[in-house]
């Protein structure tokens, strides 16, 4: 990242989360895979997924990012999916309390 780059000051994005969200990261590619689409549409579908969610806010530096959470709008996780997604992010200790929509 760049020396002006806000991540560098989030601890988000500075060990030992960096890792751990990395690694989630990386487990979301088989579950993207199985439902032909991105990683970003699978994270984003997964926000959209919880209860009175209604809508996520994400952001893109450049325009071909955008492609890669658009598919999200339309995509539905499966229950093997959340469950999958869910058994990751706590064991990597990521994500929110609870880690599996309801």
């Amino acid at each position: 990242m760049a020396e002006d780059d806000w991540r560098r000051r989030s601890d988000s994005h500075r060990e030992p989360e960096l890792s751990r969200n990395l690694a989630l990261r990386d487990a979301l590619r088989p579950i993207a895979a199985r439902n032909g689409t991105t990683v970003s549409a699978v994270a984003v579908a997964w926000a959209l997924a919880w209860p009175g969610v209604s809508g996520a806010i994400v952001g893109a530096r450049k325009p071909e990012q955008v492609d890669g959470w658009l598919p999200a709008g339309s995509l539905v996780l499966s229950g093997a999916d959340l469950d999958e997604i869910a058994a990751t992010a706590e064991r990597l200790g990521v994500g929110p309390e609870p880690v599996r929509p309801e």
